[in-house]
């Protein structure tokens, strides 16, 4: 824009590109660029996706004050002034008193002459600097607001995506989490132990009404309290003893004090039907070791199980790329997720966030 105007001006006055004044413009300018790129690459990404408001406003303001303190020590040099007594005289040009009323409009130099206004410069904090620092708080607020609305229209999109994430979560956990394969097995089991062991197919009946109740109501929240989420789990694993041999070493630690907070349903039973389904050997000696921790605001799932021979493993998997895709939707970049495997075990390491 600068560019445009003073061509636009030399052209109209027929005099040459004053570059000087270009680069003089450009220089100035280039104080307000180097701003912008600061707040709108590391100080805006505070304030928009970390809400840490105090230190954003102490960045900002810090910012602002060496913007205003580089106006003042790079001001321009108010040039050479006559001095302020000395009289000015203004002499129109000559074609101007030229014609019949010449001497009707000529004026009478010398007579009442005109004198050069006192312009003293402000010593620390001048108009301009005042208005270049305006202009600034006001470049910044737009670019504040801006990442803002984008911001915002993200978060929108997002929880559309979440909430229809969460309908077919409902139905996939419905068909398949919990899936007909397994419950014929359940109901086939119970029924063998009716006539050999009573109490027992009495116990799997109960735990298997446990869970599907926990499903059928839990599983449609977007949220429950951990200590329901660690007792569908404990239903689940009590339900899978009844059904392994006794040379399978199951195991599931808890944390002693479990804190009061929210998780999504649901969330870890794909890790351990897994665990169950590839890590289980009716031939050989095999272990399920799951764990559960906590702190003040991480929770850590571990699950580690042996791993069978190719040949035994007739299962497909059941979905950790769901899994991966619902934790991207609610914990974008908060989670982390690892899994290691080698020829003996299985290993899942999962990390949530609890102050969300």
């Amino acid at each position: 824009m600068p560019a445009v105007m003073i061509y636009y001006q030399s052209v109209r006055s027929q005099v040459d590109f004053r570059w000087g004044e270009l680069l003089m413009i450009w220089r100035r300018m280039s104080m307000f660029l180097a701003v912008f790129l600061i707040h709108n690459f590391f100080l805006a990404p505070i304030l928009v996706y970390r809400q840490q408001r105090l230190r954003y406003f102490s960045f900002v303001a810090a910012l602002v004050l060496i913007f205003a303190t580089v106006q003042c020590i790079s001001r321009p040099p108010m040039g050479d002034r006559p001095p302020m007594d000395e009289p000015v005289e203004r002499r129109p040009p000559m074609d101007e008193f030229r014609g019949p009323m010449a001497d009707f409009h000529r004026p009478a130099f010398g007579k009442e002459p005109l004198r050069r206004e006192r312009h003293e410069p402000a010593v620390l904090f001048g108009q301009h600097d005042l208005i270049a620092t305006i202009m600034l708080i006001m470049m910044l607020g737009m670019n504040i607001g801006i990442k803002l609305y984008f911001r915002q229209k993200s978060d929108q999109q997002k929880l559309i995506d979440l909430e229809r994430e969460n309908l077919e979560r409902q139905l996939e956990y419905l068909k398949y989490q919990i899936n007909p394969h397994f419950l014929m097995n359940t109901l086939n089991n119970i029924h063998a132990l009716i006539d050999i062991e009573p109490e027992q197919a009495k116990e799997s009946i109960v735990e298997l009404s446990k869970i599907m109740r926990f499903v059928l109501y839990e599983g449609s929240k977007q949220k429950v309290p951990l200590n329901r989420e660690i007792g569908f789990l404990e239903n689940y694993i009590e339900l899978m003893r009844m059904r392994v041999a006794d040379h399978v070493k199951i195991s599931f630690e808890l944390p002693e004090r479990m804190p009061d907070c929210e998780i999504p349903p649901l969330i870890f039973i794909t890790f351990v039907e897994n665990a169950f389904k590839h890590g289980v050997s009716y031939r050989q000696a095999s272990f399920i070791d799951i764990r559960i921790d906590t702190t003040a605001d991480t929770l850590h799932f571990a699950c580690t199980n042996s791993r069978i021979p190719q040949s035994e493993d007739k299962h497909g998997g059941v979905g950790l790329q769901n899994v991966r895709r619902r934790l991207d939707l609610i914990y974008p970049d908060r989670y982390t997720l690892d899994i290691r495997e080698n020829e003996e075990t299985y290993n899942i390491d999962l990390t949530l966030p609890l102050n969300d």
